[in-house]
């Protein structure tokens, strides 16, 4: 089993930045991959941003070139560095990991809200 704990949400003034963190415990041996997804009022969870244990990065549309999601292997811990935030990226953040069995293992998740 895997559990996972974001913390570092908050409130941030736009163009700002914030760095969130995600550390995970149990069977992380057993994890492939591990994201970043976030909710917003009225819209549904989407795919902010992905890693692998081999370092491979993917971004939404709406974070590249301003977000940028890396991990410590040895600390069992993922972050999401956000840069030049804006009131748009306002949700709460979950952290998501991926089983090799095919399981998702997802945090309580936590929030960012960006004032203008």
């Amino acid at each position: 089993q895997v559990q996972l704990v974001e913390s570092g949400g908050g409130l941030v003034q736009a163009g700002g930045s914030l760095r969130l963190s995600c550390v995970g415990s149990g069977s992380t041996n057993s994890i492939t991959y591990m994201g970043w997804y976030r909710q917003a009022p009225g819209k549904q969870r989407e795919l902010v941003g992905t890693i692998t244990i081999g370092g491979q990065t993917r971004y939404a549309d709406s974070v590249k070139g301003r977000f940028i999601v890396s991990r410590d292997n040895a600390k069992n811990t993922v972050y999401l560095q956000m840069n030049s935030v804006t009131p748009e990226d306002t949700a709460v953040y979950t952290c998501n990991a991926r089983h090799i069995f095919g399981w998702d293992f997802w945090g309580q998740g936590t929030q960012v809200t960006v004032s203008s």
